[in-house]
């Protein structure tokens, strides 16, 4: 999706995980350390968090086709890590509304996934989410609405960490 001649790393801000510092800590969407799981990371773009992720095998559906349920997983955790860096707390999907537009490939397929927050209302978060393939198309995209727990509640008893330990400092 990204022209080869675009310094990546100047555009995005990459975001750590402080989460893997946590004991027990195994999320499927993204553990680095879950040999089964989707091993996602992530980068900040303005108003967007976003992802590459390629898939492997183990993720298909039919042959060469990524699993509609994984990629609504890639989709609820991109919106997640937008709650927890765009409003800076953590909190739990509340309703997600999936739409497919067309197959993904497996094979050679580099995706980019990027979600921003277009609506906070209360402690309610509508989050736009999408699911582009390595052409740039946008196979699969989703409707999120977030609960977004206040966020001495987020830290006290979700393990949501202090909101400097997501960057590294310049």
């Amino acid at each position: 999706y990204w022209a080869e001649n675009i310094n990546i790393a100047s555009i995005m801000r990459k975001i750590n995980n402080p989460f893997h510092e946590l004991q027990g800590y195994k999320c499927f969407a993204c553990c680095p350390t879950n040999e089964h799981g989707l091993q996602m990371d992530f980068f900040e773009d303005g108003e967007y968090v976003c992802a590459n992720w390629t898939p492997k095998s183990h993720f298909e559906g039919y042959p060469n086709i990524l699993h509609g349920g994984i990629q609504s997983t890639l989709l609820d955790e991109i919106a997640a890590w937008a709650v927890y860096i765009k409003g800076r707390t953590s909190g739990v999907t509340s309703r997600m509304n999936v739409k497919y537009h067309k197959p993904v490939a497996v094979k050679g397929n580099t995706l980019l996934l990027r979600a921003k927050i277009t609506e906070t209302r209360r402690r309610f978060a509508t989050i736009k989410a999408e699911l582009i393939n390595s052409d740039g198309e946008v196979c699969s995209e989703a409707e999120l609405v977030y609960y977004m727990f206040p966020t001495d509640v987020a830290k006290a008893q979700y393990s949501y960490p202090d909101y400097s330990k997501f960057f590294d400092e310049k």
